[in-house]
């Protein structure tokens, strides 16, 4: 073998051995990177996965229930009785994916809420459009939790209910991954299928435009195939320094179960503290800390809580006669200032001689709240729930009910039995519920 040949052969394994420390040392770095970024996660606590874009976005990031059957699904136990009533937030954490709770009462809902919309017109649904409030700002949050809520959550959450599809008849499964970018590139979260897709209402073959310019039929659209009620609140701030938190007003609505109140005449355009004027003990122990949490509430966030009261109706949209005040009469009656320390007023006798116990009902709302991330606007929504007493003892809970209707005066704000006219109803109640 001659040099020249021995040489050439020694370059060539020196070649080979270079070329294999570089594709190793390439290899090393290139799984070193995927897995730093597998492991990270962005300044929000979501997960990044193994692309840098591949972001699990709070508003796409919807839990489906394949299984889910709604004719079949009894509504939850959602009254959080206690044997002291305390006025308190009492907020728990949730996920976007549950802020729409359905049951079996699903298409009956729909029936009653379509009927209270024609019958009720503005007094079940509004959208601030005065000259001093920027018109295309409520406009614009009411067409961003619409699109969202028809777009997004109940195609991926129900669906075996809502399938999203396109103008030719297409359907489109929501189930596939997209990328963060993507996503906020789509508003944020405002759904897909372009400006002819639909939604399609398996429940009651109807078909739901994903996109709706007018916010009024947006709010309609809601209000007939969703059985949650949704108010949607803006900041607007009137202070004079800019480290001020912002208050927020109540600008659009639609509300086809509203539990005593009048939302047009007394809730819309006003401030959270003006709205929750007429509770005994909200400006002492909430208003701060109420103020305080809707200034701060960060998006992806969504928190729930429930209430409960005894009505002597079954009416479910009900603008008064659910609550006494601090004169002792219904809000739209007015009337002298009641001294309950004194005899009870013949009025409030009268009033509980007409309670019939076949027609009360434990009413309850699980109310939800959340922002949204292109408008910042919070909506808080609530679904409406009610229980007949002669089931609340079937089911094994009256003397339960009994000791928290008897802890609204040994609480923290003890007006609250006159408020929930409990010197009305509960008497005959209690007996009824311990017989």
């Amino acid at each position: 073998m001659t040099p020249i040949l021995i040489l050439c052969l020694l370059l060539l394994l020196l070649l080979s051995f270079l070329t294999y420390l570089i594709f190793r040392h390439a290899r090393t770095s290139t799984l070193s990177t995927s897995s730093s970024r597998h492991h990270n996660h962005n300044h929000n606590g979501n997960t990044i996965s193994n692309t840098n874009t591949n972001i699990k976005y709070p508003y796409w990031d919807i839990q489906p229930l394949p299984n889910f059957n709604w004719k079949t699904t009894p509504p939850i136990r959602n009254s959080p009785l206690k044997p002291k009533y305390h006025l308190t937030m009492a907020l728990e954490n949730i996920t976007l994916s549950d802020i729409i709770a359905i049951d079996k009462t699903y298409a009956e809902r729909m029936q009653i809420r379509r009927r209270i919309i024609d019958e009720q017109g503005e007094a079940s649904m509004m959208c601030n459009d005065d000259e001093e409030v920027n018109e295309r700002e409520v406009g614009d949050a009411v067409r961003e939790l619409y699109e969202w809520i028809f777009g997004v959550l109940l195609p991926r959450r129900f669906g075996g209910m809502y399938k999203v599809g396109s103008n030719d008849g297409s359907a489109n499964e929501e189930g596939g991954e997209r990328d963060a970018e993507s996503e906020k590139d789509d508003n944020d979260g405002k759904g897909n299928g372009g400006e002819g897709g639909f939604l399609h209402n398996l429940v009651s073959d109807e078909y739901i435009p994903l996109h709706e310019p007018d916010a009024l039929r947006a709010l309609r659209t809601l209000g007939a195939h969703v059985d949650t009620d949704f108010l949607i609140l803006l900041p607007s701030s009137t202070s004079n320094t800019p480290d001020e938190q912002p208050i927020y007003h109540l600008q659009a609505f639609i509300c086809c179960f509203p539990s005593g109140f009048s939302l047009q005449k007394d809730k819309f355009g006003r401030t959270l503290a003006e709205i929750h004027a007429p509770v005994p003990g909200y400006k002492a122990k909430l208003e701060k800390s109420m103020d305080r949490f809707f200034a701060k509430l960060p998006k992806g966030k969504a928190v729930k809580r429930s209430n409960w009261a005894i009505t002597t109706d079954e009416e479910l949209f009900k603008e008064g006669g659910n609550h006494l005040y601090d004169d002792g009469h219904e809000r739209e009656t007015g009337g002298e200032k009641l001294d309950m320390t004194s005899s009870i007023p013949s009025f409030i006798s009268q009033q509980k001689e007409n309670v019939v116990i076949e027609n009360c009902r434990l009413r309850s709302e699980r109310q939800t709240l959340f922002r949204l991330p292109r408008t910042g606007a919070i909506v808080f929504s609530f679904k409406t729930y009610q229980y007949r007493l002669e089931d609340v003892k079937r089911d094994g809970y009256g003397e339960e009910l009994a000791k928290a209707i008897e802890g609204l005066e040994r609480g923290s704000v003890p007006e609250m039995a006159i408020y929930k006219r409990e010197v009305v109803w509960g008497d005959k109640v209690r007996e009824f519920l311990r017989s």
